[in-house]
């Protein structure tokens, strides 16, 4: 397989973290996703860390130059040299262009976008049930459909942005986890 530096889209139950758990494995690179990247910055008291956590405690949503400048230090640290795994990140077209420049200016473009699509109706499906399980009582539907809305309008438009690139490519994430990661690991070249 020879793309390491991976960015898995989405929308909220497409499989995304069961897949990148996969591919860690399988490439032995990093997962690098916006939430651990915040909690680990905030933990570690970085400068940038401390500024995302004021953000947070306010229940504000952290901007964008403050999730690019955790990214960027995420994305220098040594385990990322090989290459990663990014999942819930970039959510918007402004992050994206922005991870561009950043990973211009390191040296490591992006290789490759994979862009899991599901049903929507399959993935409200999905989301009830992983609500039901873990006792999450507030995601019902209404909540899901805002969220799958959200995706739509802010970060299924990045499929675009990468495939004008020539790195995107488009994989059915209907079907065991086993046959998703089949149709990734073609699209990867594995």
């Amino acid at each position: 397989m020879s793309a390491s530096r991976l960015l898995l889209l989405g929308p909220p139950g497409a499989g995304k973290g069961t897949q990148a758990a996969i591919l860690i494995e399988r490439l032995r690179v990093p997962q690098i996703s916006t939430g651990d990247m915040l909690r680990d910055a905030v933990a570690r008291k970085t400068e940038i860390g401390l500024k995302a956590q004021a953000v947070m405690e306010r229940g504000d949503l952290v901007p964008d130059e403050i999730v690019i400048g955790i990214a960027e230090e995420r994305l220098r640290q040594s385990d990322a040299e090989r290459g990663f795994i990014l999942d819930g990140f970039p959510r918007t077209l402004a992050q994206a262009e922005a991870l561009d420049r950043l990973l211009e200016k390191l040296g490591r473009p992006l290789q490759k976008c994979i862009a899991i699509s599901v049903d929507e109706d399959e993935l409200v499906a999905r989301l009830l049930k992983r609500a039901e399980i873990e006792g999450r009582s507030d995601d019902d539907e209404a909540t899901i459909r805002n969220r799958m809305q959200v995706y739509r309008e802010q970060t299924e438009p990045l499929v675009n942005h990468y495939r004008g690139q020539g790195i995107a490519h488009e994989v059915k994430g209907k079907g065991s986890v086993e046959d998703v990661e089949q149709r990734i690991l073609e699209a990867l070249g594995g």
